[in-house]
């Protein structure tokens, strides 16, 4: 063969590509032949070339009648000669043995005498042409139908009628669709000549424009479909002559939507009567239709319109408008075009090698949408694991054999026809190995990671070349069982590791690797067998998913069965959601398809569909978008507004209708205006959708126009507008110049607002626009607000109390803005409550403002819209019932979240009763109110609502990732981390990440989920001396947030515990670093260890450090041990004397206990502070004492450290969690210990009234018991006032506090304040004071004192505690105002002598 040479000859010249072809390797060989589609050669091959094969001609869609022949044409092109069949619905036909169907030279088919009958329809179906050489493979041509027309049968039959001369008639004859072509018509039993007055429509109908008196008769049509013709009823026409009255205009045929396919011509009919005779006239999409000047349109008799050849432009709704100068009706109907399946993209045949994977690609367009299916060698392909359809129609075949070979076809089809193309694939034969040395087989195949649905593979180079840098490598795998092989090769030279991906869990696989030299492909490796990890049996995702709009509010969706369903298939959960809201609804359906009803019209929703086995929910599918149709808007326009020009022109505002009740793309507006005096004529204006004013014009002076709008979709005119009214001047006023000044300005001030209002400018025939308002601190043009000509009032919100504030004012028109007018004003001071109005009069006139408050809006509720926005509504009582706003209040929404505590709130004004509130964080609580204003009256805010914006995907990765290893387990490592600084939301889990690779395909790295809100985890089984690389998502209810940057680590070296602790302190060992890593050069240490901060230490710090901290504790231990002999020695002499003082103290008044349980305290007095500690406990619940060390001036007071406050707080809160007193009562003293609170005594009296009645049986014996008690207290004594101290401590951020309550005020070692003349008395709520405020102060005497706070196990040093230095005598006085007790002179002298004596006996002990 001449191919043959020709081939032969390029071989001989073409040795240097050769050799360049088989360093490439296989797969880029046959990648680079599927691209160029000529053969790769190589010597020895066989040569084998594409070869032609295909269609000449195809069948095409028949319509036939009975009886009648019909040819179904079809020839097909090859070498040599196809051997031709024919398929009907599927089947081969036997055309041996049939009389009626024969196979024609040209490989036609032909059908003699068509059988149709009601109950036989043996002929009618889809015929298809199957082509076949032997040694080649079979091809199948497009599908056509063949459509035999059924008998005649009338939908409707002319009827009598009259009709005025002049007009028009219709007379109906409608038969089946496919006999429609086959009707004539009859006048008087004679055929009808049809012209450009008389014509028939395509469904049968006749229609006769401008009649005459020649028209009128008897009329019928005719059926002639191949039988004997068949008759209609016959109708009378009569033509009545033309009267002077007047008759309504109505339409005698309205047009109907329309199916076109691109190519075909398209009638719409319209025919209407009426007298005066109306005109027809046409628009599209609100355009007006030019017929005249149009080649494709033609105006038909009687006013019907003919599209020829129709493309997808004519698509869109048309309107038929009849117009007598009476009246105008219209009526509408909507051209749908569709288009054949057509090839953007046909396949290319391919060469290929055994064992590798290739890709047919095929693009189609159509409308609807074409589906795609494939066909090989006239076979249907059914997907599998090795035949899978990816990217929508392109065919996949994985681990190619030999029986692969052969043609494939791509079939389009949709509902108006389909197509085909095809490819050739030619599986080619290995090329033999050059002559030279070939590498041996790879070794140390091993797989490094495993995961359930993918293979890392690694090995190192063969024996014979050691360094491998030339050398390519092929992965060969397969399912264990299957002879089919796939290939995968590295991606270039040298690299000794492969991932192979799609693999199926819980399976196991067979890998060998070979090495290729530029000689050929080496030895393979031993087969490796490696199984992959198992996931839950659930099943995979449903195929096929699709979902298309059938009516304006409802979708259907339909799916196949999951190709891997892991079991029976139980049902199936339909979830969808409205785009752009995050509320997915879902709906349990046993079958695969199912309809959802109630949607919003013209909206888009996503869709996507999970199947359920006995496990759970399997793997949901790919979310499909589909869009409602579109309809009707359900609502007028928004905010219609009129403003006069001037005396014979009005200009028009107005909003689209909300989103929600759209319905549709709006494409114009119709405007309608009247007379107020002449309701009945109305005159309408219709706009394009996009333009939101009109200017209408050729108005009367000093007339009043009534005015409403409707909104326009493809689908008819929503809801008109209420009428809004408006009177032109009856002058034009001028606008060539500016305003005037305004003739008057008052600022009212408030707190944090300033009430504005004005008059107009005296000069009336200027026009004015508007007012604009400038206003600052100490300048006006800190901000402008400008408002519309007909206010006369503004609050400036938001301002600074005590500010001085200048306030302008300027009228403004189209020309520019006036003369402005200056007041200024001073904000009212925080305190200032009074409601005293201020003016500043510039006119003898000034309207005083009405002081009634208004009511505040009731019912607000906030309804969250998404996890930005929230919409406020409320009602307003002082309107009507049916709340319509029809003066000039308006409402201001304020909102704020908690969330700082000090956020300030935000506002917004609104002339509606709802507003929505935008640019809010998601998943957080906001408050909401509103307040009214009306003039110079605003109301008060209205009750709070509160709402919590929905949830959103987290926005930040997760924080402070860090990798360590755990103790004496190589293997196994700890990641750490902080959860996401924006989750918005509630964490629900995070993935962990890690691969060797850090510029590996996330989908190729390692996955470890971690459920709920966990911030640590272990991952085990890692590979020893390897770096590894980690990131983390967290993961809420909306999904999945962003990664972490990677984090790398490398495991240790050794696998045994007892090297572990020097291969953790080995270069990064055991610490995670933060990428960019270190550069190729760096080297890790190989000694020493990390410091916190992973800096390495020399062993000479180490052990300074060793010594340091032994030495330390060596030296508090001896001392600890001294302090304690000392206050053993200093306890034993001097129990005694401190009995002595006890008696001195307490006088006359006797301990009434038994003496056998009497026990001396055991005092340490400190000599600096004067600390007392009572070590035992008292009987007494309600214990008075107070350990209060008096220092002996004010510089004895030692300010405490904030940072020391921090540290009590947190290790109290760290054992406290939220106990009860009874609980941490029991505790104290189930531990054997007493809790011991530090608190400052005010000079004050406790903040509880208590009289002072002397009694000899209560008073006394209370304070007996501060000093010589036996302290042996119940458990709730001991704790009471510990707790309390901690909850007091707990209530703030500044240093504690606290005021002990004693039953007498000055039966304690605190020395009070001398009290002011007069009778005093205690205000129950005397404030404390902090500590840090009193450092300086050189007051009255401060009682300071310091306690151990008791902790569980734990000491801690004393802290000292500032008491409140005594107010001034004016204060004082002022704060005691309410108490209900006081002192005599007398009682107080006794007192301080009582004291006097104690502190005599005290210095005694201490200087013993």
């Amino acid at each position: 063969m001449a191919a043959e040479r020709g081939a032969r000859r390029l071989i001989s010249t073409s040795s240097f590509w050769l050799c360049c072809l088989l360093l490439l390797g296989r797969r880029a060989l046959g990648a680079a032949a599927a691209r160029s589609g000529s053969p790769p050669q190589s010597p020895g091959s066989s040569i084998r070339t594409f070869t032609p094969f295909y269609f000449l001609v195809e069948p095409v869609d028949t319509l036939s009648v009975r009886g009648s022949s019909v040819i179904l044409n079809c020839s097909a092109y090859s070498e040599p000669s196809p051997k031709i069949e024919w398929k009907k619905d599927g089947t081969f036909l036997n055309l041996v043995s049939d009389d009626r169907r024969q196979l024609l030279p040209d490989g036609s088919l032909f059908i003699s005498n068509v059988v149709h009958s009601k109950h036989n329809k043996p002929d009618e179906g889809y015929y298809q042409c199957v082509a076949t050489v032997e040694s080649l493979g079979t091809i199948v041509s497009r599908t056509a139908k063949l459509t035999v027309a059924g008998l005649p049968r009338f939908a409707s039959q002319p009827e009598p009628s009259s009709v005025y001369a002049g007009n028009s008639a219709i007379l109906n004859c409608e038969v089946n669709a496919d006999l429609a072509l086959f009707v004539r018509w009859e006048q008087n039993r004679q055929p009808l000549l049809l012209d450009d007055r008389v014509i028939k429509l395509p469904s049968g109908t006749l229609v006769i424009s401008n009649i005459t008196e020649g028209d009128g008769g008897l009329y019928r049509c005719i059926v002639e479909s191949g039988g004997p013709p068949k008759y209609s009823d016959e109708a009378e026409l009569k033509v009545l002559s033309d009267p002077e009255i007047t008759a309504n205009l109505v339409f005698l045929k309205q047009p109907s939507s329309l199916v076109r396919v691109i190519g075909q011509s398209a009638v719409l009919p319209c025919v209407a009567s009426g007298l005066p005779i109306p005109t027809i006239r046409w628009m599209k999409n609100e355009e007006a239709l030019d017929t005249e000047s149009s080649e494709r349109l033609v105006l038909l008799a009687g006013g019907s319109l003919e599209i020829s050849d129709v493309t997808e432009y004519d698509a869109g709704t048309y309107f038929c408008i009849a117009d007598n100068g009476n009246e105008t009706i219209e009526a509408q109907a909507e051209i749908t075009i569709q288009a054949h399946p057509e090839f953007l993209k046909k396949p290319a045949s391919i060469y290929a090698h055994e064992s590798m994977d290739i890709v047919f690609e095929c693009e189609v367009t159509g409308k609807p949408t074409p589906t795609v299916k494939w066909v090989k060698n006239g076979d249907m392909v059914i997907p599998s694991d090795y035949f899978k359809i990816v990217k929508e129609h392109n065919l996949q075949v994985l681990g190619l054999v030999k029986s692969d070979e052969g043609f494939y076809q791509c079939i389009a089809e949709n509902d108006v026809g389909n197509a085909q193309a095809g490819a050739q694939l030619i599986i080619l034969e290995h090329a033999p190995a050059t002559t030279g040395p070939l590498p041996s087989a790879p070794r140390d195949v091993v797989a490094s990671l495993v995961s359930t649905r993918f293979i890392k593979l690694t090995w190192r180079t063969p024996a014979s070349d050691p360094h491998g840098d030339n050398l390519t490598y092929s992965v060969f795998y397969t399912k264990e069982g299957i002879a089919r092989e796939r290939v995968e090769n590295t991606s270039h030279p040298g690299e000794m590791q492969v991932t192979i991906q799609n693999l199926m869990p819980a399976t196991v696989y067979i890998f060998r690797v070979m090495a290729q030299n530029k000689h050929g492909s080496g030895e393979s490796s031993a087969p490796l067998r490696v199984e992959t990890q198992p996931e839950v049996q659930l099943p995979g995702p449903a195929p096929n998913i699709r979902a298309y709009a059938t009516s304006p509010t409802s979708i259907t969706v339909t799916w196949e069965t999951p190709l891997s369903g892991n079991g029976e298939i139980q049902n199936y959960k339909l979830y969808y959601m409205e785009k752009g809201t995050d509320r997915e609804k879902d709906v349990d359906i046993s079958s695969h398809s199912h309809t959802i009803n109630g949607l919003k019209k013209y909206t888009e929703y996503s869709f996507r569909v999970v199947a359920y086995n006995k496990h759970g929910p399997g793997v949901s599918t790919q979310d499909v978008a589909v869009q409602t149709l579109s309809d009707v808007p359900s609502a007028a326009p928004q905010n219609l507004s009129v403003e006069v020009r001037n005396s014979k022109s009005v200009m028009i505002h107005w909003q689209p209708p909300p989103p929600a009740t759209q319905n549709g793309q709006i494409t114009g507006y119709r405007i309608r205006y009247r007379k107020a005096s002449r309701k009945g004529d109305v005159t309408e204006i219709s706009v394009t959708g996009g333009q939101l004013s009109q200017l209408i014009e050729g108005l009367d002076r000093g007339s009043e126009y009534n005015f409403r709008i409707a909104a326009v979709t493809v689908n008819g005119t929503g809801p008109a507008t209420d009428w809004l009214s408006a009177e032109t001047f009856e002058s034009d006023l001028d606008e060539t110049r500016v305003p005037e000044v305004p003739s008057s300005l008052h600022v009212r001030p408030l707190v944090t607002s300033i009430v504005v209002s004005w008059t107009p400018p005296e000069n009336q025939n200027i026009v004015v626009r508007g007012y604009a308002i400038g206003y600052g601190i100490g300048s006006p043009h800190a901000q402008t607000i400008k408002v519309d000509y007909k206010q006369r009032y503004y609050t400036i919100d938001n301002l600074d109390p005590s500010s001085h504030y200048v306030i302008t004012l300027k009228a403004f028109n189209n020309v520019g803005e006036g003369i402005p007018l200056y007041e200024s004003a001073v904000t009212r001071p925080h305190t200032d409550t009074s409601e005293v109005d201020l003016f500043v009069i510039n006119a003898p006139y000034t309207p005083v403002p009405d002081p009634t408050p208004m009511m505040p809006p009731v019912g607000v509720q906030a309804s969250i819209l998404s996890h930005d926005t929230i919409r406020i509504t409320w009602a307003d009582n002082s309107l009507p019932k049916h709340q319509k706003i029809t003066d000039s209040r308006y409402y201001t929404v304020r909102w704020k979240t908690n969330i700082p505590a000090n956020t300030k709130y935000k506002n917004a004004n609104a002339t509606t009763l709802s507003y929505l509130v935008t640019g809010l964080k998601p998943n957080t609580l906001y408050e909401f109110s509103v307040m009214v204003t009306k003039g110079r009256r605003s109301s008060t805010w209205s009750m709070t609502a509160h709402g919590t914006t929905f949830e959103l995907v987290p926005t930040s990765p997760p924080k402070d990732v860090t990798v360590v290893s755990k103790e004496g387990k190589p293997r196994t490592i700890i990641v750490n981390w902080q959860p996401p600084s924006e989750a918005n939301g509630k964490i629900t889990g995070y993935i962990i990440y890690y691969s060797t690779d850090v510029n590996a395909e996330i989908h190729d790295w390692v996955i470890e989920p971690v459920v709920g809100n966990r911030l640590t985890h272990q991952i085990q089984e890692l590979t020893l001396d390897t770096p590894y690389y980690f990131k983390i998502q967290a993961r809420n209810s909306k999904g999945m947030g962003p990664m972490s940057e990677a984090v790398q680590f490398r495991t240790p070296k050794a696998d045994s515990s007892d090297k572990m602790p020097n291969d953790q302190a080995s270069g990064s060992s055991g610490k995670g670093s933060r990428l960019p890593d270190p550069g190729s050069d760096y080297k890790p240490p190989m000694s020493g260890s990390n410091s916190p901060h992973g800096s390495p230490t020399s062993p000479l710090d180490s052990n300074m450090l060793l010594v340091i901290i032994v030495s330390v504790g060596v030296i508090t231990i001896v001392v600890v041990v001294i302090i304690a002999v000392f206050c053993t020695r200093r306890t034993t002499s001097h129990q005694k004397k401190k009995r002595a003082a006890c008696k001195s103290v307490n006088g006359s008044h006797k301990y009434k206990g038994n003496s056998k349980d009497v026990k001396p305290p055991d005092l340490w007095i400190h000599h600096e502070r004067l600390e007392l500690k009572p070590i035992d406990k008292s009987p007494d619940p309600n214990p008075v004492m107070t350990d209060t060390p008096i220092p002996r001036n004010s510089q004895d007071i030692t300010p405490v450290d904030n940072s020391m406050d921090s540290n009590i707080h947190q290790r109290r809160n760290s054992y406290r969690g939220h106990e009860s007193e009874d609980s941490m009562s029991t505790l104290a003293g189930r531990r054997g210990m007493r809790p011991k609170m530090m608190m400052p005594f005010d000079s004050q009296p406790p903040q509880q009234s208590v009289r002072n009645t002397p009694s000899t049986d209560t008073m006394p014996a209370s304070s007996s018991q501060t000093c010589c008690t036996d302290h042996q207290d119940p458990e709730g004594a001991t704790s009471s006032s510990y707790l309390a101290s901690s909850q007091e401590e707990d209530s703030g951020q500044s240093l504690p506090t606290a005021h002990v309550r004693p039953s007498h005020p000055l039966k304690s070692f605190a020395v009070p304040a001398v009290p002011p003349p007069g009778p005093p008395t205690y205000d129950p709520a005397l404030p404390s004071t902090p500590l840090l405020s009193q450092q300086a102060l050189n007051h009255h005497i401060h009682a300071v004192k310091t306690a151990s706070i008791g902790t569980l196990g734990r000491s801690r040093p004393p802290m000292p505690v500032v008491v409140p230095s005594a107010p001034e005598v004016q204060e004082t006085t002022r704060m005691l105002e309410d108490s209900e007790s006081s002192y005599e002179p007398d009682e107080l002298t006794k007192e301080m002598a009582h004291l006097e004596g104690l502190m005599k006996d005290l210095n005694a002990i201490t200087t013993a």
